[in-house]
């Protein structure tokens, strides 16, 4: 597992053609948008717009992220991909709850909507956002920061699609509340998937334990160790979603070398490594030294006393 949260080149480039495809996706609904009368498509320019912010910000935390680590900034920038996560996400529920405003504004007052541009223009609104799409499928997969812009982009697509539908059902059965109804699912979709986004990069923001990490499971399979007697003061957390952190103290069976002591922290230097993903650790081996054996030590209580 790697040290460092890299991106290839390639994506980087893909990044600015999604950059310049939404803006350009934008004015092309904003102007359908007002020509047509259709709300469901100014929201999907609105998102669109947004959706060019979130990538810009992406962009540049994946700059910042990549430069080396210093003497004051002794992790680097990886952070800044998690807080461009945090920044596109708290962006989505804003753009929810504006949606649920102009839906239901919308809704006290319907207005004549021409469906035959309505559905041209997100025509080609669903294709740029697919294409989007595709150009950040792979990244969303390594980083929460391109999948935060991922989100967007794909909930675009299904909203360009569902300007598509309501288009026809306004087109054939001249119903044109669903203009209104489609919006209300949009903001549905965007306020759910930027609080999981929010949810998880508060997380590591506030360096809770990885999610999939049972730190009771952990403590078990290193006690299980012939040499080591105790886990205890235990601290996990994570940088990023590439970088997974453990400190914690050591109790040995026995008074070894320093040289035995090196062997037992490389052997569970290399099973938290394999068998939980914690690939940067700092252990302090101890023998009959630690009078407080508990696993998580309250910082609180140590000053208090």
């Amino acid at each position: 597992m790697s040290f460092h949260h890299t991106h290839k080149h390639f994506k980087e480039e893909n990044l600015i053609i999604v950059m310049v495809l939404n803006f350009i996706i934008t004015l092309v609904e904003v102007i359908g948008g007002l020509l047509s009368g259709s709300l469901a498509l100014l929201s999907d320019a609105l998102h669109n717009f947004s959706d060019g912010i979130s990538v810009i910000i992406s962009f540049i935390a994946i700059k910042l992220s990549k430069k080396e680590n210093t003497l004051t900034n002794t992790f680097g920038y990886k952070r800044a991909e998690i807080l461009a996560a945090l920044f596109n996400a708290s962006f989505l529920l804003a753009i929810a709850f504006l949606l649920f405003k102009e839906a239901f504004l919308r809704f006290q007052h319907p207005q004549e909507i021409e469906s035959k541009l309505m559905i041209a223009v997100a025509l080609v609104g669903l294709t740029a956002n697919v294409i989007s799409v595709f150009l950040l499928k792979t990244g969303a997969k390594e980083s929460m920061n391109i999948r935060s812009a991922y989100v967007h982009l794909f909930s675009d697509s299904l909203s360009s699609l569902g300007v598509i539908i309501a288009g026809l059902l306004i087109h054939f059965f001249h119903i044109n509340i669903v203009d209104s109804i489609l919006t209300f699912m949009i903001g549905a979709y965007v306020l759910k998937e930027g609080f999981d986004i929010l949810k998880q990069s508060t997380s590591i923001l506030m360096e809770k334990v990885p999610a999939d990490i049972n730190i009771i499971q952990l403590k078990e399979t290193i006690e299980n160790i012939p040499e080591v007697d105790n886990l205890h003061h235990v601290h996990i957390w994570q940088t990023n979603e590439k970088q997974i952190l453990l400190e914690g103290h050591i109790d040995v069976r026995e008074d070894i070398s320093l040289s035995e002591a090196d062997k037992i922290r490389t052997k569970i230097s290399s099973i938290l490594l394999n068998q939980f993903g914690i690939n940067h650790t700092t252990l302090q081996i101890e023998y009959n030294c630690c009078k407080d054996k508990e696993i998580i030590k309250n910082h609180w209580q140590i000053r208090n006393r």
